[in-house]
């Protein structure tokens, strides 16, 4: 592991997972620096003065392992990878930015990612989610995992994400709208995957992080057409205003996105992208 100068940081640079984890620490006073493309303009324009940056590009956190149906899938792991993953992942990896910002964005990035001058981030949150995905994370008592939903919701401050885990599924679907651009702003999308668990469905862009739908899921349980199921998502989200669209507008489209992406997984089956 090295030290070196980053304008006033110290830039610390660890040469394998387990020195990640150690210089990590409780992630005090301490800036994770992944792919770059939030980070690095924070920094350049002076937005943002850390005191240490930990940079990961050497820290043996890339890759994709497959077993069987099982993926882990490393937090340095390139967004452009992800679009040979599992749907509904691989359709989401696929409509991020642009080419340039895939090949250097990372999974360990967007599932941290927090919304920015406005503008919602996170990706591929929503996919994570109805895939069941598992994230494991090391921090101020060890290393955990827990579900993606879960580590979204705690937030991810003074956790350093390692890995991600998720089963193949049986069905998948997604539908998204978005805002023309150089970059492809998303400003909403729907997931759902057919699980071990039975359908699993979240969104993203409704709120500050993406998250899970139990009452469109209860709803499909109980036997409602995916329709009718997909009416119950404002149950369980409260959409707001940001740069790309009003709270009003995604009201009237998040019923129509998860009614989209729950028609998409009735009609075909889970795929490599």
């Amino acid at each position: 592991m090295t030290s070196r100068s980053l304008d006033a940081a110290q830039l610390v640079t660890p040469t394998s997972r387990e020195d990640a984890i150690e210089a990590f620490g409780d992630g005090a006073e301490l800036t994770v620096l992944a792919g770059g493309t939030i980070l690095m303009p924070e920094l350049n324009y002076g937005r943002l003065r850390p005191a240490r940056v930990l940079a990961l590009w050497n820290a043996g956190v890339a890759g994709i392992r497959r077993e069987g149906s099982s993926l882990t899938i490393g937090a340095m792991t390139p967004v452009a990878e992800l679009e040979a993953a599992p749907e509904p992942l691989a359709t989401a990896a696929r409509s991020v930015a642009d080419r340039e910002i895939r090949a250097q964005a990372t999974l360990g990035g967007n599932l941290c990612a927090t919304p920015g001058g406005e503008i919602p981030r996170g990706d591929l949150q929503a996919p994570l989610i109805a895939l069941g995905a598992r994230v494991t994370t090391a921090g101020a008592g060890g290393q955990r995992t827990e579900p993606v939903e879960d580590f979204l919701s705690n937030g991810p401050g003074g956790r350093l994400v390692l890995e991600v885990e998720l089963e193949e599924p049986a069905g998948a679907g997604h539908a998204t709208v978005g805002r023309p651009h150089s970059h492809g702003f998303t400003i909403l999308a729907a997931c759902a995957a057919e699980t071990s668990e039975g359908v699993r469905v979240a969104v993203t862009g409704a709120g500050s992080h993406a998250v899970r739908v139990h009452s469109v899921e209860q709803a499909l349980a109980g036997g409602a057409s995916p329709e009718d199921a997909a009416e119950n998502v404002l149950k369980d989200v409260q959409p707001r205003d940001d740069a790309l669209a009003s709270a009003w507008y995604r009201q009237r489209m998040l019923p129509v996105l998860v009614g989209r992406a729950l028609h998409d997984l009735s009609q075909k089956e889970g795929t490599r992208g």
